[in-house]
């Protein structure tokens, strides 16, 4: 057993067990944790964006590469701040619409083609030449996507093959969440074993 010397260490040694401690009841040490995790994260990111919106989008662009075009950003970005009087919040409406539908127009075309045009492509196969295992795959791949949007289908009374279908796709759906909530539980799981790995590798020396 090697205890690190490392003060920074035994500082994130000390909060995580601070942390670890609301699993027996919230309390002073959880509380004083939480905070300061908040403030720190606050802080850094307060930090991270000024100089990576502010200082090199707007800044640098402007005054020392002679792009002034982006002075239209960086004042509708400051009439943001207006939001945070009374007297001026209507301001505000402003930029954040201009932000809205300028992002929108943005995200929409993208999102149309990765998240439709290509999935509808992807969902689409030919079964001629391909593996037996890859068939098989885009064949349940396919039922589920159709029997899936069959059961989203609000437009007629789902009886008959109607029902049927739908039922089969609420058990893809539930196949999905499920490996959704599997795959979230484990990736807690993850991290609380680093956790473990730093508190008896890094600071206790425990383990070797």
């Amino acid at each position: 057993m090697a205890v690190t010397h490392d003060l920074g260490i035994w500082v994130a040694g000390i909060l995580t067990l601070a942390i670890f401690s609301f699993l027996y009841k919230d309390n002073p040490f959880y509380r004083f944790a939480e905070h300061l995790l908040v403030g720190v994260s606050a802080g850094y990111y307060l930090v991270q964006y000024f100089f990576s919106a502010a200082y090199k989008k707007l800044w640098v662009p402007v005054f020392q590469e002679g792009h002034h075009v982006l002075l239209v950003g960086g004042i509708l970005g400051l009439l943001m701040f207006t939001r945070l009087f009374r007297r001026t919040e209507w301001i505000s409406r402003y930029p954040v619409a201009f932000y809205i539908a300028a992002w929108a127009g943005y995200v929409i075309p993208s999102y149309i083609q990765v998240r439709i045009l290509q999935q509808a492509q992807d969902t689409m196969f030919n079964p001629r030449g391909m593996p037996l295992g890859e068939a098989l795959s885009a064949l349940i791949l396919l039922i589920g996507v159709s029997t899936t949007l069959i059961y989203f289908y609000f437009s007629a009374e789902h009886r008959g093959p109607l029902k049927t279908l739908s039922k089969v796709g609420i058990t893809f759906l539930m196949i999905g969440f499920g490996a959704t909530f599997g795959y979230n539980v484990m990736g807690r799981v993850s991290l609380l074993i680093g956790r473990f790995q730093f508190l008896f590798t890094d600071w206790l020396g425990i383990v070797h």
